[in-house]
């Protein structure tokens, strides 16, 4: 794989490793800052392959290939958080800058590591154990009552990897045996089920130099586990709760040693102070150091979107602006279903709503996998989620009128 040929004007060339739609969508503020993208994808055809000249295909897991891949890069940063600790130790030990450094990644990677890490610093989490037998499910959900949620620390996503284990009955099953014997002898992590008002994300971005700015708090809905639809900023958000989120999200970023763009996903729920008053409170759920679904509505609704932003920061670039350009902004996530034909919809949706903003990934539909989002901005909540909400329904085939 030959290097890249730097930009006029001496730019830098920023090294994405992962072609899916995070690097797609990487590609425009590219052009726009005057940097050179490269990729290093999983296939010819992927979805940041289509859009991005200077990508090659490649096995991220691989050694050598994503060393090949960095040379003549600046900087390497992620598409997703799959990348072994060891080549990014390996890119590190050769001098390439990696960001979010290896260090800093490992919390995203592993759920176990960030537990410890953020009890360390006193984040609000659900009460959680590592596991390595049924026996420490049992004890751990008659401790705290049940049902506890069972996760496997290392590559869930989107719902996966998550077991909901009802009682002791459901702990001694075949469902949570099963999980063991996969696990092999790696402990598991299970955390209390948490009753919660609702889901939020707090995205913020950190450069080198330690500069670093949030956008506002979303609201985020789930459905099956799967982000349906964002709303910025988050409707009737308690003025304290929004600011000791922005500083939590801000605190996580410093003390794990964050470059880039890093998403804290939290549970709204109820707490009651020393009088039994009841407030507001949070508890993180997740953490993502790279693009995430809960910032895409910043590219049509946000002064600097999190793509831009993310490549200022792991060029160690002056951050932009995080403001909003509308009172509201809701993004719909458009989810594949039984209607592929998804460019014969986008044209009805975009001359049905000249208003609106269609983002399409070129991805093959499948049932529940993202294939795309619209975005709606405007001054009424309501009106900004209909709209949304019919577009994607109406682009998937799930409405038809």
């Amino acid at each position: 794989m030959p290097e890249a040929q730097r930009p006029e004007g001496g730019f830098p060339v920023v090294g994405m490793i992962g072609g899916g739609q995070l690097a797609r969508m990487c590609q425009p503020p590219a052009i726009n800052l005057g940097v050179r993208l490269r990729v290093l994808s999983e296939a010819p055809d992927a979805s940041a392959a289509q859009a991005v000249p200077d990508s090659r295909p490649g096995d991220y897991r691989d050694e050598d290939t994503v060393a090949v891949f960095a040379k003549g890069c600046d900087v390497v940063t992620f598409d997703h958080e799959h990348v072994p600790q060891p080549v990014l130790q390996a890119l590190e030990r050769d001098g390439v800058a990696v960001r979010p450094p290896a260090g800093a990644l490992v919390h995203a990677q592993d759920k176990l590591a960030m537990r410890r890490r953020l009890s360390t610093l006193g984040v609000p989490c659900p009460r959680w154990a590592e596991v390595g037998s049924v026996p420490d499910v049992v004890a751990f959900g008659e401790a705290t009552g049940w049902p506890v949620v069972l996760k496997t620390p290392v590559g869930g996503y989107d719902g996966k990897g998550v077991l909901v284990v009802e009682d002791a009955g459901a702990a001694a099953g075949e469902a949570v045996g099963a999980w063991f014997e996969r696990a092999a002898g790696a402990p598991l992590l299970v955390e209390e089920s948490v009753a919660f008002r609702r889901e939020l994300a707090v995205l913020v971005a950190r450069s080198p130099m330690g500069q670093a700015a949030a956008w506002p708090v979303v609201e985020t809905v789930q459905v099956d586990g799967v982000c349906r639809e964002v709303v910025a900023p988050a409707p009737d958000l308690d003025r304290e709760l929004a600011v000791r989120l922005v500083e939590a999200g801000l605190r996580i970023a410093a003390a794990l040693g964050v470059v880039g763009v890093l998403a804290v996903e939290v549970f709204e729920t109820v707490d009651t102070d020393e009088d039994g008053h009841p407030g507001p409170a949070f508890v993180v759920n997740e953490l993502a150091m790279r693009p995430h679904n809960s910032g895409h509505w910043t590219i049509d609704g946000a002064v600097t979107s999190q793509f831009e932003q993310h490549l200022r920061a792991v060029l160690d670039l002056p951050l932009g602006d995080t403001r909003a350009r509308a009172p509201w902004t809701v993004m719909a996530n458009v989810l594949g279903g039984e209607h592929p034909d998804l460019y014969r919809s986008y044209q009805h949706v975009m001359a049905r709503d000249p208003g609106l903003k269609v983002h399409l990934y070129g991805k093959g539909v499948r049932v529940g996998r993202k294939v795309g989002h619209v975005t709606v901005c405007g001054d009424d909540l309501e009106d900004c989620r209909r709209r949304a909400r019919h577009a994607a329904d109406y682009i998937t085939g799930a409405i038809d009128g």
